[in-house]
């Protein structure tokens, strides 16, 4: 699960102001205040291990970034089909070396793996590349109609052929601390809270309000970093149309309310995976944190406990949507197109991301959120959250994922999100106005892809 950990805090440097699925990471950091997921898990060599029977004649390899799936496959798939007439070889690869290996096996077909993983940061790139099946040739479209649109819309490539599938679904919230709203905003629960924050207009007032409260001492969010995913959710315009760079009106706005938020120190200032980020989920002076679902179990659970004081912020939390729908991260599963092993991917896929009864087991063993609707209302009253001070936190996902729209997400996201984080930090802090910020960006992009238009 380190792995998992690994992989989101490389993406989130590469689309954060700082470079700009979870793991179960909780190692604890030398710094007195935090706790830091390790990152040294990412020079692990790639693991390969056969599961099933070993003596079979054919092997169905699957290739992942994350060795959640091989848990999923070892401790569910093979219990439920004990019987199959082949192995199968799960190959772990280190997240910073996945795409490195991957790539030179799919374009050449030697040693491919018949089922591969992808992750939301790089799952365009497959998908929209000749080396993933349409998924209507195995029949698994036609029975993906429970899934959540924003999960298929993320799989489906430009001619809108769906490519591949997920067992999770991953919306973003806001977890906020309720002694904290209590005392300087006069609310704690949920609703309540949610009603202030309705829009940015109304973050920002709960940001000032906060901070002229407590004299200073408490900060809305711990860096504006922490906005950026909420507000590439909320474009209308994708990054790239008819090959031209689009810069949409929710660029500008992000750029306006991070300096807001920095210009009057509304923030602790600190980068995202950063000490001083993980430090703020155990004092008193950050009021939230902008999480995806993986967020709860694997950043903030984590990192709750004060290494110095003994004291914990656990049960102290509470969730909401906040400002507006989002979702981050999330793992694909894909078919190789020409695979000789059609009819088993296709049926290890169709188990792991929509099969009824694993998808139950797994989400009451896991609390991982599911990308299935009507699994997800089955058994979205059944979950209390100790840590959310008893809040069913399913139930609250449940509603904010069918809001998602990933429409718009492109192969090409996260490396023109990188270079705009550069300019977003000089603007954050005077370097730069926002017209020489927005020129510098465009020139940065023609750079980086020159069949792209840059008007």
């Amino acid at each position: 699960m380190k792995k998992i950990i690994a992989l989101v805090m490389s993406l989130t440097l590469m689309t954060s102001l700082v470079a700009c699925g979870g793991g179960n990471s909780n190692t604890k950091n030398s710094n007195e205040n935090a706790a830091t997921p390790e990152v040294t898990e990412e020079a692990d060599p790639t693991e390969s291990t056969i599961l099933g029977n070993a003596n079979a004649d054919k092997t169905l390899v699957v290739w992942t970034f994350t060795d959640e799936v091989k848990g999923m496959i070892s401790d569910y798939y093979l219990k439920d089909n004990p019987d199959l007439p082949y192995n199968i070889e799960v190959v772990v690869v280190p997240t910073e070396n996945y795409q490195t290996k991957l790539d030179p096996v799919l374009a050449s077909g030697k040693n491919a793996p018949d089922v591969f993983t992808m992750e939301a940061a790089f799952v365009k790139k497959y998908i929209d590349s000749p080396f993933t099946m349409d998924l209507s040739k195995v029949g698994l479209e036609a029975k993906a109609g429970d899934t959540l649109p924003y999960v298929l819309d993320v799989a489906k490539d430009k001619d809108g052929v769906l490519k591949g599938l997920s067992w999770q679904g991953t919306p973003g919230a806001f977890f906020y601390r309720r002694s904290i709203a209590k005392e300087y905003l006069g609310v704690s629960e949920p609703d309540e809270v949610q009603a202030l924050m309705n829009d940015f207009d109304g973050f920002i007032d709960v940001a000032r309000t906060l901070d002229e409260k407590s004299g200073g001492k408490v900060h809305a969010i711990s860096g504006t970093g922490d906005l950026t995913q909420v507000f590439y959710a909320a474009r209308e315009h994708a990054w790239v149309e008819n090959d031209t760079l689009v810069i949409d009106d929710k660029i500008k706005e992000l750029f306006e309310t991070a300096k807001i938020l920095k210009d009057e120190n509304l923030t602790t200032d600190a980068e995202q995976w950063s000490e001083a980020w993980f430090a703020g989920m155990s004092g008193d002076d950050v009021f939230g944190y902008l999480l995806p679902t993986w967020g709860l179990h694997y950043v903030l659970k984590t990192n709750a406990e004060n290494a110095t004081s003994g004291t914990s912020t656990s049960g102290d939390w509470g969730m909401v949507q906040g400002p507006s729908p989002y979702f981050w991260g999330g793992t694909w599963v894909g078919l190789r197109e020409g695979t000789e092993m059609q009819e088993a991917a296709a049926q290890l896929v169709e188990y792991l991301t929509l099969n009824d009864d694993f998808l139950t087991a797994w989400a009451k063993n896991t609390g991982d959120f599911l990308s299935d609707q009507v699994v997800v209302d089955k058994i979205k009253g059944d979950f209390s959250e100790e840590f959310l001070a008893g809040q069913n936190h399913y139930d609250y996902f449940a509603e904010m994922a069918p809001k998602i729209d990933a429409s718009k997400l492109q192969g090409s996201d996260y490396d023109i999100q990188a270079l705009l984080g550069e300019q977003l930090i000089a603007y954050s802090n005077g370097e730069k106005d926002f017209d020489t910020a927005m020129e510098d960006f465009k020139a940065e992009v023609q750079n980086a892809f020159p069949t792209i238009n840059v008007e």
